[in-house]
């Protein structure tokens, strides 16, 4: 099953802004969550009322919501590690 992706507005301005070579290493790994959303290096997102995981790309995150239903991820935040978590 391959999920549809949608990026927040927040994850949006922040691929925007970025130069091209951490855009594609970003967009790469975001196509391989729609594949397989809970690959190796996933972790849950503690402290979160829905069940958030992030994935890591060098020294940024990916923070994501997985909704089954609607074979949908919700990517909320992609940012620097010290900035990520919202």
């Amino acid at each position: 099953m391959e999920f549809e992706v949608k990026l927040s507005n927040r994850a949006y301005n922040f691929l925007k802004g970025i130069n091209k070579p951490v855009y594609e290493r970003i967009i790469k790994k975001i196509e391989k969550l729609s594949e397989d959303p809970f690959s190796t290096d996933a972790k849950r997102v503690i402290g979160r009322e829905e069940k958030a995981f992030r994935v890591r790309v060098g020294g940024y995150r990916i923070l994501y919501v997985v909704y089954f239903d609607k074979e949908t991820i919700l990517i909320v935040n992609i940012d620097k590690r010290s900035k990520a978590y919202w």
